[in-house]
């Protein structure tokens, strides 16, 4: 977990005011705040955590923490990057988060970031039940402490993902709405047939209207007409390379009423399907 030739774990009593140098690491740093509050300057922005927050600092992001008068305690991990990769290459988390993980604080070696985490209501002392059992496996380190790590930080990592809120600069926003489109749109493509939008919330976690304005912003069309679309590309692929018939590919991709599937393919390539299958 941390890079170091094995495991460990230790506290440090700090006096009020004091802060570290300037520094960077070559891991993945995790602070959590456990009690009161912590300041850090990250990128040469002071941010002020309080009790529940948690941090995910990219390697090589120069940073530095200020140790405030108030009692506090916060909890810092520190993750090797082939622990890290590990974790997220599980897709224990929703895919939102694993995708923007990758890249933002990993993939990308030019880019020095942070992401800062708000917990949603009860995610603190989920977190902190795990969090204990981690510190306590780092102090323990007997057989199959790796093992044990890993496994509790995918146990983390999969609440910070679904009761954590996390907030991103403007280019942040940008990267991240690419990847969860990418996202979608790959599930719609592989689920055309029987898709739903309710899918689209179970499995990604935003809300409905999120989807169509997503979809809007990076297509042009609704989520209706995209998923529209992507059923006639697949019959017109039907209709070109087999000999299945009309109904049955009207049927394979998703539309049950025959006359309303006849209609849309006219609308789309001005002909009927089986004209179309003829045309070439």
């Amino acid at each position: 977990m941390s890079p170091a030739p094995k495991p460990f774990c230790y506290q440090y009593h700090f006096s009020p005011g004091e802060k570290t140098q300037l520094h960077t690491h070559d891991y993945i740093e995790l602070a959590y705040v456990v009690e009161g509050e912590f300041r850090q300057k990250i990128l040469g922005k002071d941010i002020v955590f309080i009790k529940g927050d948690l941090c995910l600092i990219d390697k090589n992001c120069l940073h530095q923490d200020y140790l405030l008068e108030q009692p506090s305690t916060v909890l810092f991990l520190g993750i090797a990057n082939d622990m890290f990769s590990e974790i997220m290459d599980e897709n224990i988390t929703t895919q939102k988060i694993i995708s923007f993980l990758q890249s933002a604080l990993l993939k990308q070696k030019d880019l020095q970031q942070y992401l800062h985490f708000r917990p949603g209501a009860d995610a603190p002392e989920e977190l902190e039940n795990y969090l204990y059992l981690l510190l306590k496996e780092l102090c323990n380190n007997e057989v199959g402490s790796r093992y044990i790590c890993k496994g509790l930080l995918l146990r983390i990592f999969r609440i910070i993902s679904t009761k954590y809120e996390f907030s991103l600069s403007k280019e942040q926003r940008k990267t991240m709405n690419w990847i969860i489109f990418e996202e979608i749109a790959e599930y719609i493509k592989r689920n055309y047939a029987d898709i739903t939008i309710q899918d689209l919330v179970n499995n990604f976690h935003y809300q409905e209207d999120y989807f169509n304005r997503l979809i809007k912003s990076k297509t042009g069309l609704t989520y209706s007409a995209y998923v529209q679309q992507i059923r006639l590309e697949k019959a017109e692929q039907l209709l070109t390379t087999t000999s299945k018939r009309v109904d049955e590919i009207a049927d394979i991709v998703g539309y049950h009423n025959k006359g309303y599937f006849y209609r849309i393919f006219q609308e789309r390539y001005g002909m009927t399907p089986s004209k179309y299958r003829k045309k070439d």
